[in-house]
């Protein structure tokens, strides 16, 4: 298990990692509405809110990303497709704000740039109040070219990386960047560099990936092993079960270890027919857990570049997780001080 020295000795490690994420980036932007100045439209008579502030992070392979830089990786790129639009600019400005290599970045006028726009009506009451979000996403497959040059991106930082985190966020097969070649050619690429710690996090497909550490929920597991009729029938009691097994057989799929969220309920991690149980860190309070999965995904691999087990890593993803969600109204991260301080409250 993951004791103080053990955790120290990752985090003293992470600043001298190279990480690259491929896969969907989005633009998570909010915009910030001040109920006081809500007008009324003189042509609709519908509301019109007046917003006074925008923001702008980068989401989806993004999150991972920002969870990276606040561990303090000290290497970080993307590999990535997105559209030629203002969104991309902001998400380019976003990623270079953050130090991190966007030359894998392919800027194409074919694709827009996927956007989850999240407008935040204040209130004299309590926090903001989050309104209907508006999405922007390609809604037809890639031109044939595009795997290809995702690939050759792919082909230059596999050498150059302790790990390569697969951000698979289109539902829609074949409608992002991780397309079935750019997945095959994944598989292949973790055959050859044995070295570079290779993950995949995928809403839809993680049952389609091969040689590479997946990490699912629950749902996502079930469904990947044609068992997706059971999530809503799970009882408490037959549930670690349940989980145990599908863990199992999705990582004699895969051939790697699969670590599966339970949320409050931790991380079951499995490799093969051996499989142990990280609970979770229990928190007090209101809590967001938009980009929880994605904040884990980061503890665990930075851990596992830094030489940690596969229960000392998804001991880590539990306690980043545990702090990120009690950031509200925005995708949250954590420092290694944060984490430290957390691990001691959480083992007093």
């Amino acid at each position: 298990m993951l004791d103080e020295p053990a955790l120290q000795r990752i985090l003293a490690a992470l600043p001298g990692l190279s990480i690259a994420v491929v896969g969907d980036l989005f633009l998570d932007k909010y915009l910030d509405l001040d109920g006081s100045l809500t007008e009324s439209s003189v042509e609709t008579g519908l509301d019109a809110y007046q917003i006074v502030r925008v923001r702008c992070y980068p989401g989806a392979g993004g999150t991972v990303l920002n969870n990276l830089r606040a561990l303090g990786i000290g290497r970080l790129s993307a590999v990535s497709v997105i559209g030629d639009d203002g969104e991309g600019f902001e998400l380019l400005r976003a990623l270079r704000d953050r130090h991190i290599d966007a030359e894998g970045i392919i800027v194409s006028r074919n694709r827009m740039t996927p956007t989850y726009t999240k407008p935040m009506l204040s209130r004299l009451d309590g926090p903001p109040r989050e309104l209907n979000r508006l999405d922007i996403k390609n809604r037809s497959a890639p031109p044939a070219l595009q795997d290809g040059d995702v690939i050759a991106r792919l082909d230059a930082i596999a050498s150059r990386v302790n790990a390569i985190i697969i951000a698979d966020q289109v539902t829609e097969r074949n409608h992002g960047v991780v397309t079935d070649a750019v997945r095959d050619h994944l598989s292949l690429l973790a055959q050859r560099h044995p070295q570079c710690i290779f993950l995949a996090d995928s809403r839809s497909h993680i049952g389609h990936f091969r040689n590479v550490l997946a990490k699912p929920n629950m749902h996502e597991l079930l469904g990947a092993v044609g068992r997706s009729q059971d999530a809503a029938t799970l009882s408490p009691a037959n549930r670690p079960a349940v989980v145990w097994a599908a863990s199992s057989q999705l990582s004699r799929r895969t051939g790697r270890a699969v670590f599966t969220t339970l949320g409050p309920d931790g991380i079951l991690c499995a490799s093969g027919e051996t499989a142990c149980q990280i609970p979770g860190i229990a928190v007090n309070g209101p809590t967001d857990i938009v980009g929880a999965g994605d904040s884990t995904t980061a503890g665990i691999v930075s851990a596992l570049c830094a030489g940690a087990t596969h229960a000392q890593a998804a001991h880590l993803g539990c306690l980043v997780a545990s702090i990120t969600i009690q950031q509200l109204g925005v995708t949250g991260t954590a420092t290694p001080e944060q984490v430290l301080a957390r691990f001691r409250e959480a083992h007093i």
